[in-house]
Parts: structure tokens; sequence; C-alpha cells
């Protein structure tokens, strides 16, 4: 396409962001934009299915969510609440018999949003501050969440891509 947009890293910084953390906001925005495209008129009746025992494209948009929710939570200092807890517990399955692939893509265009913000207030010199993550307090500092939200957000991504172009038969 010859009007296309390049990709999110190439147009530019991200309005608000300190310099150390655009590739996060880049890799974050990328990762929305492809979402939103790939399950655009994506058939409902396969959302939670699992080609050759693979995670669902439900799985997967469910995780997107939930792993910024929660790896942005420990960046913050804070514990995981008890609804991102049972949130987690939930990924793997439909937990609404009334969700929509249109549902988990908005609800990941707003954690999105949300981890865009919190990047926008973040404190460039304070990112080397030491966190913990999980019930085991495993060592970690803000930068290195933040970092592994993007990383992470972006292997699930490319997951979903094959797993979508699968179950729309387009892998000739």
């Amino acid at each position: 396409m010859a009007d296309a947009l390049p990709e999110v890293w190439l147009r530019g910084p991200v309005a608000g962001i300190t310099p150390v953390l655009q590739p996060v906001a880049h890799a974050l925005l990328q990762a929305r934009e492809e979402v939103e495209a790939m399950m655009a008129a994506f058939p409902e009746e396969k959302l939670w299915t699992r080609p050759a025992g693979v995670a669902s494209p439900g799985f997967h948009l469910q995780h997107l969510s939930g792993v910024l929710s929660r790896l942005f939570t420990y960046a913050r200092g804070e514990a995981l609440s008890p609804a991102q807890r049972e949130a987690l517990k939930l990924e793997d399955a439909a937990s609404r018999p009334d969700v929509t692939s249109a549902d988990l893509v908005a609800a990941f265009r707003r954690q999105v949003d949300l981890a865009i913000d919190e990047l926008r207030a973040a404190d460039e010199h304070a990112v080397t501050a030491a966190r913990e993550v999980g019930r085991g307090k495993l060592p970690s500092t803000v930068l290195g969440l933040i970092v592994h939200a993007a990383e992470h957000t972006q292997r699930h991504v490319g997951q979903l891509l094959v797993t979508v172009r699968i179950l729309r038969g387009g892998l000739a």
C-alpha cells in the first residue's frame, strides 16, 4: 500500500514520553495496531479454537491485556489485586460466554492506553529502582518490567498472528 503508515517506531517520538522509554511506547502502539488489524472481521466461532493444541486467539487477547496490567502493577511497586489474580486464572478460557473478539481487542486497546499514560508519567531517573515480581518477590527494576511488558506483548502478538492466519486458512 502506497499510503500505509510506516511502523510506529519510524513515525518519530511519542509525545510526552522520555527518550529512554520511547522503544517501549513504540512497541506497545505497534502491537495495538497489529492486533486491531488482524482481528478485524475475525470469525467469532473460532475465537477459542486451538489449532494443533496451541493457544487460542481468545487466550492471546486476554493475556495481552492481563500481562500489561500485571507488569505495570509490579513496575509501580504494587502487588497484584485480587481481580488481577482472578483474571490470570481465566485467561485460558472464555471467561464470559458472551465475550467477543471485539470486546477483547477493546480491552487490549484500553490497557495499552493506560500503559502509555504511565510511560508519560514515568520519571526517567527512577527507572533503575528495584522492584519485586510475584509472590516469590523475584528481583527486577522498573525498566526491566516495562521492557519485558513490551517484548512479551510483541511475542504474543506474533503468536496471535500465526494462529489467526491458520484459523482463517491463509497459510498458503
